[in-house]
């Protein structure tokens, strides 16, 4: 990411719950990724407590959450590592919340 947005680490932490909202952020995290805004991270590895993942956000320059839902999953499990991400919520957006089932 070294040529990203002025050599700022940036770091895109996404929902990827079991609605479609949670596809639609995840998806989104990776477009932004993919057009070099950021770097998708990993949040499972922050709720497992991975000092890897913990270090890397808190050392970023900014973090950023995308949430499918205002549960805010994600927002949430940054918060208790102490960070204050910026936070985008799918629902708030527009979008209707629909779980998937098998």
């Amino acid at each position: 990411m070294s040529g990203c947005c002025g050599g700022k680490t940036i770091l895109l932490w996404p929902c990827s719950g079991g609605a479609d909202v949670a596809e639609i952020a995840d998806r989104a995290a990776r477009k932004l990724a993919k057009e070099d805004f950021g770097a998708m991270s990993c949040l499972a590895g922050i709720g497992a407590g991975i000092s890897g993942f913990i270090e890397s956000a808190k050392g970023a320059d900014e973090n950023i959450t995308i949430d499918g839902c205002p549960i805010a999953c994600a927002r949430k499990t940054l918060e208790k590592i102490g960070l204050a991400p910026r936070s985008f919520i799918v629902t708030e957006m527009g979008f209707k919340k629909v779980r998937y089932r098998g």
